[in-house]
């Protein structure tokens, strides 16, 4: 990328640099008597130049958009072909509170669904169950049974627009009422688009809502991996997410460590399942956070598509484009606001927004 004449030159221009006008302004005007590091604790430098970067070769690091490793975005076009996906996340105690929202967030402009659901519901309980006493709908929408699904679901375009639905561990039971939903209204399978959650590793790591242990939990995820390729092809059966692993206090780097870890183990028990790598692959999703640090953020998802493309094509052997594929859903950061400070809110979700369309994101919850 860099003439190595031109790096030798750079190095010591840099070097008289630091030797002369840093030393005399610091004088002047010394720094902050303050660490100088991202929000995750990473140290940020006084400087860069070419020579952080000796190796940098653009077409293998960088490449275009829509181009292997898609550090720039899975679309060649990205946002001057489709915006992203606007989902706001939304869900009432009682099914019919529920499908009224929707409704009015479709006729104001959202392009897609998403159900939050009730804590029972998360924890597989029916509402009339005694473990689930106070806790109906307090944070999202209680669904019972195949009735509640209908009512939820009552008028709204199943085969038009594309519905997440954030459940983990009773996530086979919700996607098959939802499916049934469609099947009653004539609606085919194939022509059906959403996202279940279904990431039962993130459960156990950060937000603890699990029904089954590990074993039995990844079997179920792996059963829906397969059930989705055969017969819903347009559904992301699984959401493999770091929003609430950093929700729950790591940093940016291990909010995408564990989740591209998770990622990787959900693709190893595929495989071992007898799956054909380019048959799921490419329906695999994934849901990230986005904080206040406007650059670590970017630099977060742009690595996140990198690594993900390299070790499917690489490590596993997919050889379908799409197979190499980080599709991701943003949402701002809910540890980042405060009750006492909403106008100021408002500006953290806009820059939190931003750095998440400007990091590539398909869909987009503020």
């Amino acid at each position: 990328m860099f003439d190595r004449e031109k790096l030798q030159e750079l190095a010591a221009a840099r070097d008289r640099w630091e030797e002369t006008t840093l030393p005399q302004w610091l004088a002047r005007m010394p720094e902050r008597q303050e660490a100088f590091t991202t929000v995750s604790g990473e140290p940020v430098n006084p400087l860069y130049t070419p020579l952080d970067l000796p190796d940098f070769d653009y077409l293998r690091d960088l490449g275009f958009p829509g181009e292997y490793p898609f550090t720039r975005g899975i679309h060649a076009t990205m946002y001057r072909g489709r915006l992203w996906t606007m989902r706001l996340f939304a869900g009432y105690g009682t099914a019919e509170e529920t499908n009224a929202r929707f409704k009015y967030l479709l006729e104001h402009g959202q392009t897609g669904l998403s159900i939050a659901f009730d804590l029972p519901t998360l924890y597989g309980y029916d509402t009339d169950d005694p473990m689930a006493e106070g806790e109906f709908g307090k944070c999202g929408v209680a669904v019972s049974s195949l009735l509640d699904m209908e009512i939820l679901l009552d008028g709204l375009p199943l085969d038009q627009i594309t519905t997440s639905m954030t459940i983990n561990g009773p996530a086979a039971m919700i996607w098959a009422m939802y499916l049934a939903v469609a099947e009653k209204r004539g609606i085919p399978w194939d022509r059906i688009g959403g996202t279940t959650q279904t990431d039962i590793l993130k459960e156990y790591i950060a937000q603890k809502e699990w029904i089954f242990p590990p074993e039995p939990s990844m079997r179920l995820v792996v059963d829906m991996i397969e059930f989705g390729s055969k017969y819903v092809p347009k559904w992301n059966p699984i959401s493999i997410s770091g929003y609430h692993i950093r929700e729950a206090g790591a940093t940016a780097a291990q909010e995408l460590a564990f989740t591209l870890a998770d990622g990787f183990e959900y693709v190893r028990w595929c495989l071992k399942r007898g799956l054909d790598i380019d048959a799921f692959a490419p329906r695999l999703s994934f849901f990230f956070n986005c904080h206040n640090d406007f650059f670590e953020e970017i630099a977060k998802f742009r690595a996140a598509r990198r690594i993900w493309a390299r070790e499917m094509k690489e490590t596993f052997g997919a050889k379908n484009p799409r197979s190499w594929w980080l599709r991701f859903h943003t949402q701002t950061a809910g540890c980042t606001l405060t009750a006492q400070q909403p106008y100021v809110n408002v500006i953290r979700v806009a820059l939190q927004a931003l750095a998440a369309v400007l990091g590539g994101t398909q869909s987009l919850h503020t």
